[in-house]
């Protein structure tokens, strides 16, 4: 499937068939979590209750998406990297499931829309402000994606940090290894804007800073 036709789709909300397979892959996927990678996690209490928010995790590892639908107990949206759609079966299941594409390689705007349009329907979003999968201790440059879309729609960011997924499945590797992965979910960061008008790109860069401060220490933590 051509990547014009996969990022011009219009973001649809989730059906009750979609949240109900979301669901039951997110009870196998304990089932199978907790026991492989012994899986501890710290900091449920924090997550916002009743509200949209953005989940911005460290990234250093393809289980980190498994890890992140484990341990959240909300129906959440993902993107995913547009290269699935390759496989018309697969775009479809992912999508079916919440799920939206983003070109890794562009700025992808239509991406940024559709995590917008997500939080304005009331899901939590995850995008890991990285980007790619990293590798060593510092969490450095990150992208403005979780902040533009915290600070225009006035949700918060969830900072998460996962330490142990790179031994799960380093870069590189085919199969997932046994590991002990350790999740604590931070503070909800709050955007220190207006309720209502346009959002000055400062506040953006500036939220930016303190979740990279924030993943920092958690990543510290736990890795």
């Amino acid at each position: 499937m051509s990547r014009a036709l996969v990022h011009h789709r219009p973001l649809r909300p989730i059906s009750t068939g979609g949240r109900w397979s979301y669901r039951t892959i997110r009870r196998i996927g304990i089932l199978v979590v907790r026991p492989l990678w012994g899986l501890r996690v710290e900091g449920l209490e924090r997550l916002p209750v009743g509200v949209a928010y953005v989940v911005a995790p460290v990234h250093r590892s393809y289980v980190d998406f498994a890890v992140m639908v484990a341990v959240i107990p909300r129906v959440m949206r993902f993107m995913a990297k547009d290269t699935v759609w390759r496989w018309r079966w697969l775009g479809r299941f992912i999508e079916f499931n919440g799920s939206f594409p983003v070109d890794r390689e562009h700025a992808d705007r239509d991406a940024l829309r559709r995590c917008e349009q997500a939080v304005q329907g009331g899901d939590p979003v995850v995008m890991f402000p990285e980007g790619r999968r990293k590798e060593g201790p510092a969490v450095d440059e990150l992208f403005d994606g979780p902040s533009f879309v915290a600070c225009r729609n006035r949700v918060p960011i969830v900072p998460v940090g996962i330490g142990g997924s790179e031994r799960a499945m380093p870069r590189g590797a085919k199969m997932i290894h046994r590991a002990r992965i350790k999740v604590v979910i931070g503070e909800p960061i709050y955007p220190d804007v207006a309720a209502t008008g346009r959002v000055p790109r400062r506040a953006i860069t500036e939220n930016t800073e303190l979740l990279r401060s924030e993943l920092q220490s958690l990543y510290d933590t736990v890795r």
